[in-house]
């Protein structure tokens, strides 16, 4: 993937990541996947509204939904997860590497 479609990915992602109640559901999928009725039984939320946060979860690409007879599934994609937490522990890497090096301010 070209290094701009990895940033807006991750852009997305960590825009996705920064409301509480999409990092919600992605703590609930961590025991496994669910249907969106078990998800949305866990929010006092419209349906139109949950299913916003689930379109933005999808497009971030943290979570992937099937459908299964007349329920859509969804599963966590750890694996943008763990590319998001390297990108962050590689960030915080370098800043400390470099306030070592100068020193404090």
């Amino acid at each position: 993937m070209p290094k701009d479609e990895e940033m807006r990915a991750g852009t997305s992602a960590f825009a996705a990541l920064g409301d509480p109640t999409r990092r919600s559901i992605l703590k609930m999928l961590r025991g496994g996947s669910k249907t969106a009725g078990e998800i949305a039984e866990a929010f006092h939320l419209t349906k139109p509204t949950l299913s916003h946060h689930f379109r933005v979860l999808r497009s971030a690409g943290l979570v992937r939904s099937e459908r299964r007879g007349t329920s859509i599934v969804y599963t966590l994609q750890t694996n943008v997860l763990e590319d998001l937490a390297t990108e962050l522990y590689e960030l915080a890497s370098t800043t400390t590497h470099r306030s070592r090096v100068r020193g404090p301010a």
